[in-house]
């Protein structure tokens, strides 16, 4: 059974993709065009892993490759490729209601990329963000999250992060915020098991309005 949860934060962390964008489509088809384009074995089938810096992946991927090469490649394929790029369903109604400035987005995607799917989703861009040029180690590290709490002048545990994957969850319970589990990508168990504190279906599930510290929050949790 569902039940209500007023939680207070300074701030909100807002994973991208998977949070406030539906960009599955986009990823998939790009990293499978860019897998045949360097003739990786299985490339037709290929699944990344979500939420992690395409610089990782590439890493991974080809090792004997020039990673800015493969990097600048797989971003332009993603950024071209817009199709059933979307805000996901109560986000536009849950970003016109949150405080100005307690709020910023921590993403894997580069800045150029970042700011193409918000173009194309129709959503706000914050005066700053972290996006994965902006740190040395990407999620799950805690650095992506500690630095997000940095701008909005935040401390990690006054912070909600709010994430649709396992490594986002960890990144933000490692950094030392409360973590909000989004339902899409993942399922529940991954996210709980990972450290999410509360999870909701989608951000239909959430209600937000300027508070003492900074936001209240109001979440139907999940189960």
């Amino acid at each position: 059974m569902s039940r209500w949860v007023r939680l207070e934060a300074a701030g909100i962390l807002f994973d991208m993709d998977g949070v406030l964008i539906s960009s599955i489509g986009s990823v998939n088809r790009s990293w499978r065009r860019w897998a045949e384009h360097y003739g990786l074995a299985d490339a037709a089938t290929l699944s990344v892993p979500h939420g992690t810096r395409a610089i990782d992946i590439v890493g991974k991927l080809k090792p004997d490759l020039d990673v800015l090469e493969g990097l600048r490649l797989i971003e332009q394929m993603e950024i071209e490729d817009e199709e059933g790029v979307h805000a996901l369903p109560g986000v536009c109604a849950l970003l016109e209601t949150l405080p100005s400035g307690r709020w910023t987005i921590v993403t894997s995607a580069t800045f150029r990329l970042m700011l193409a799917r918000l173009k194309a989703a129709e959503l706000p861009v914050p005066e700053q963000v972290i996006c994965a040029e902006s740190v040395e180690r990407g999620k799950p590290d805690p650095e992506p999250y500690r630095r997000g709490a940095h701008l909005i002048r935040a401390v990690p545990g006054d912070c909600i992060v709010v994430e649709d994957a396992p490594s986002g969850v960890a990144a933000g319970v490692a950094a030392g915020c409360r973590v909000l589990g989004v339902l899409g990508t993942h399922e529940e168990a991954e996210l709980r098991s990972m450290g999410a504190n509360w999870v909701v279906r989608s951000l239909e599930d959430l209600r937000a309005e300027a508070g003492p510290q900074g936001v209240v929050l109001g979440l139907k949790e999940f189960g």
